[in-house]
């Protein structure tokens, strides 16, 4: 079995992303102890932005050679198909995902790869697997009383959907430009949804539907 673990924050192993999404992965290997985990971060520099050779590819009558990002793009989808589970560490950005996630995405959510596009719209060519997100974010975006918008968790969503990533998971540490005590209580909450997360799971709850939200408490 293997766990692709992708991370994205420009403050790397030191993120609350990170360590969630670590803690994460904790759980996942006590379920699965000889999991192998395969790190794959795709923050600063590590990704050079989608080329012309890949656009071009895009189109209907494109003939595909694997050059330029064409071929990182081949990586990284034989990365992710070989994977039995993703989980993804990143920080919240002016709302949404950051720019380094977004080209992670841009790469793997290739046309006639990972989804074909027909009559009836997109469909998925990739088979479905549990994905896990571990978001942070400076201020509250869930909850009762949220102090900022999220287009994070749907835009996730709808492009991994649109690949055949169906079961998604989000897990949040939030308010962490508010203090050293909100960062405590944030890190708290998230191992409580965790815990109640992966306890569920051990039941069978987890395959409801309606687990399958941001989860916090």
């Amino acid at each position: 079995m293997k766990i692709l673990h992708v991370t994205c924050s420009p403050r790397g192993e030191a993120s609350e992303s990170y360590r969630l999404s670590k803690n994460i992965i904790g759980f996942l290997l006590k379920a699965h102890p000889a999991a192998t985990v395969i790190e794959r971060v795709v923050g600063g520099d590590a990704l050079s932005p989608i080329d012309e050779p890949y656009a071009i590819s895009q189109q209907a009558s494109a003939d595909v050679t694997e050059t330029g990002s064409i071929a990182r793009s081949e990586a990284l989808i034989e990365e992710l198909h070989n994977a039995d589970m993703l989980v993804i560490g990143t920080p919240m950005h002016n709302f949404t995902v950051p720019s380094t996630l977004k080209l992670w995405i841009d790469h793997i959510a290739r046309v006639r790869r990972t989804f074909n596009v027909g009559a009836q719209g997109k469909t998925s060519l990739l088979q479905d697997r549990p994905v896990y997100v571990a978001v942070s974010s400076g201020g509250r975006f869930s909850g009762m009383t949220p102090r900022q918008p999220d287009f994070l968790t749907p835009y996730l969503t709808a492009v991994l959907g649109m690949i055949g990533l169906q079961d998604v998971n989000f897990f949040s540490v939030e308010g962490t430009a508010m203090g050293p005590e909100a960062v405590a209580a944030a890190r708290d909450k998230a191992g409580q949804a965790l815990q109640a997360h992966f306890s569920a799971h051990d039941t069978g709850e987890a395959n409801d539907p309606s687990n399958q939200k941001l989860l916090t408490p």
